[in-house]
């Protein structure tokens, strides 16, 4: 028996491959149609400084930007930021980005803002933003070297230069918030928004 009740899947307008799992092992069928938008630009025009803000209003301009070519469909967008005290951080650009991220990271806690959204034919529904907390062991540089030997470019792919789920969770400490959160999706909030509007299951 099906959790998922409607006839369409639902659209995930994002390429992140940990998003794509954590849906589809919630039972949620989806496909993948990555929004097509100047994230910088959008941050920019938006307005907001605070991380979680940024976030959610990059997980809306996706879902949006994607919902609008798609009459009908539900459309999920999320984002997630890294905030260290003030200082916001982003994809690293190559390998010396990533070595000075993790280099500013490490020793040290910050916190990742995951954002969700979910929009219908150009509206937006819902909107969750959660919080983990995040400690990074301190890191030689030697250390730091290696783990980017190993890791390789998916470390380009994730902000803060680590994926928590492989080996990422080398450099940790300790860390304070929901697994999902970390991955990118609240997801617990989601898919109580889902039961609640009959997308699913009760």
């Amino acid at each position: 028996m099906s959790q998922w009740l409607s006839s369409d899947a639902l659209i995930l307008a994002s390429k992140s491959p940990s998003r794509l799992m954590l849906v589809r092992n919630a039972g949620i069928p989806a496909e993948v149609r990555p929004a097509d938008i100047d994230e910088r630009a959008v941050e920019r025009d938006s307005g907001a400084n605070k991380p979680g803000d940024v976030a959610a209003h990059l997980a809306r301009a996706k879902a949006l930007a994607v919902s609008r070519g798609a009459p009908g469909r539900l459309v999920l967008g999320a984002d997630q930021t890294l905030a260290l005290g003030e200082r916001r951080f982003s994809k690293p650009r190559d390998r010396n980005e990533a070595a000075a991220q993790l280099r500013s990271l490490a020793g040290e806690s910050h916190e990742l803002h995951a954002a969700a959204a979910l929009a219908r034919d150009g509206a937006v529904l819902f909107t969750h933003v959660a919080v983990a907390r995040m400690t990074m062991r301190q890191l030689s540089d030697a250390f730091i070297a290696s783990y980017l030997d190993e890791a390789g470019d998916a470390v380009l792919g994730c902000v803060g230069g680590y994926q928590l789920e492989a080996l990422g969770v080398q450099l940790f400490a300790a860390i304070d918030g929901d697994h999902f959160t970390i991955l990118g999706l609240p997801l617990l909030p989601l898919l109580e928004f889902l039961r609640r509007e009959s997308w699913m299951r009760q």
